[in-house]
C-alpha cells in the first residue's frame, strides 16, 4: 500500500477547524472530490453525489483528538478508508495542521494517484480559506 500525506497549515485554533470540518453539512462547501452536491443522511449513513456516482460516507464519531477519518463506500461496493486529522500546532497554539492521507487504490495509475492528491490539496486550501474568513 502507498500513501501520500497532503497537509496545510491553518492559522485558526484547531478546535474551530475541527468543529467546521466535522460537520458533514459543510463538506459540499469545500470537499469537491467527495460532495458535489449536498450530503444527506439516510438509514445507511451519509449519502453524497460524487463524480463517481452516489457514495455512502461513514464519519468517525466526534472526538477531542482531531480525528476526522471516514470510510467512503463506492457505487461498486469498494470501501475506501480515508485517514484525516486536525493536528494542533502545539500546546495553546492558535494554529493547526490539517493532514489527509491519500491512499493509492489497487489499479490506480501514477497519474490518477497524483490527481487524487492534487484534488485533496485543493479541497484543503478551500477549507483553509473558509475557516480563516
Amino acid at each position: 500500500m502507498e500513501s501520500r500525506h497532503v497537509s496545510i497549515w491553518i492559522d485558526v485554533a484547531p478546535e474551530v477547524v475541527y468543529e467546521f470540518a466535522a460537520d458533514p453539512q459543510t463538506w459540499p462547501q469545500w470537499a469537491a472530490g467527495l460532495a458535489a452536491g449536498e450530503l444527506r443522511q439516510s438509514a445507511d449513513g451519509w449519502l453524497a453525489d460524487s463524480p463517481m456516482g452516489t457514495v455512502t460516507v461513514e464519519f468517525s464519531p466526534p472526538n477531542r483528538f482531531g480525528v476526522l477519518d471516514h470510510v467512503v463506500r463506492m457505487p461498486s461496493g469498494e470501501q475506501v478508508y480515508n485517514p484525516f486529522r486536525v493536528v494542533p500546532g502545539g500546546v495553546g497554539e492558535p494554529a493547526c495542521e490539517v493532514v489527509f492521507s491519500v491512499r493509492r487504490r489497487p489499479g490506480m495509475t501514477d497519474e490518477e494517484f497524483g490527481a487524487d492528491a492534487a484534488a485533496v490539496a485543493a479541497d484543503l486550501a478551500t477549507l483553509a480559506r473558509l475557516v480563516q474568513d
